[in-house]
């Protein structure tokens, strides 16, 4: 058994930190996948309706909205595609990037038990967290496939770059979530705010609704990073010119040191809110 010595250094070496965290990550991946594995079938074997859970978030915030455009309650502009079919993407890629967010906290918070009695890599439970999503990502793709074969869209090898969005997506979420985390932890408040907050960002992103034409509603909803990725996506579906490619890239190159900088920040943190909550 591998044994460790803390003592205190004058210096803190962030690389070698980002280091230990990446091979952690590398060596607990089965731990992981084992974790994430028990809390899936947990999760759906205590559910009536079990796997169709993971279609509902997505579909019900669609049909709402659809509902409201076909009685002309609200009045949208032209999408450039079949409206419910508009609707369904942005909700999907809604729920995947608000899911990638909330993960990390999840499931820490939801290892708080053995947390503070089994010593493990604590990076594990960031892994577990991306294989539940993936995994429930995979059934909601399934929901546009159908989408897609019932408003008889064309299909291109473009929709085969769909796979790849999404997992931008996960990184950019799991990137905030990284950074809330050790704060959530703490303070119970922070999941309200999140979850305020993520309200009201849905109304600032293309979702259900298209960019206005000018205005300065168009100019937040151009900033603002999640609508690349959303845009992306209907862009990849209807194979037409990709105007926010340019900055999805940059978006995502951006999240490349903001994660590492997020797991160095949750390998520092994790072990103090640990012995905090032991206390």
């Amino acid at each position: 058994m591998e044994v460790k010595i803390y003592q205190k250094e004058n210096k803190l070496s962030l690389f070698k930190l980002l280091k230990e965290s990446l091979m952690d990550i590398y060596n607990s991946r089965f731990l992981a996948r084992q974790m994430a594995e028990r809390d899936i079938k947990a999760q759906y074997r205590q559910s009536y309706f079990g796997i169709l859970w993971a279609f509902i978030t997505p579909l019900t915030t669609a049909l709402v909205w659809i509902i409201l455009n076909i009685t002309g309650t609200i009045k949208l502009t032209d999408a450039g595609m079949p409206y419910p079919l508009f609707a369904f993407t942005g909700t999907l890629m809604w729920s995947i990037i608000t899911e990638s967010i909330n993960s990390p906290m999840q499931s820490t918070n939801g290892a708080r038990g053995i947390l503070t009695k089994i010593n493990f890599p604590k990076e594990a439970l960031i892994i577990s967290g991306i294989y539940k999503l993936l995994f429930n990502t995979s059934i909601k793709l399934l929901l546009l496939v159908f989408f897609l074969f019932y408003f008889k869209v064309v299909l291109t090898w473009y929709l085969l770059l769909i796979p790849l969005v999404i997992f931008g997506a996960v990184l950019f979420g799991t990137t905030i979530g990284l950074f809330i985390t050790p704060i959530g932890l703490l303070y119970g408040d922070v999941n309200k705010l999140i979850k305020f907050g993520l309200q009201f960002l849905m109304y600032v992103t293309p979702v259900v609704y298209v960019i206005p034409k000018d205005g300065i509603m168009k100019t937040i909803m151009e900033l603002n990073p999640i609508s690349p990725i959303i845009l992306t996506v209907r862009d990849l579906i209807l194979g037409v010119e990709f105007n926010s490619i340019t900055y999805l890239v940059i978006v995502l190159l951006c999240c490349l040191p903001l994660l590492f900088l997020g797991l160095i920040i949750y390998r520092i943190s994790i072990p103090i809110i640990v012995e905090r909550l032991s206390a």
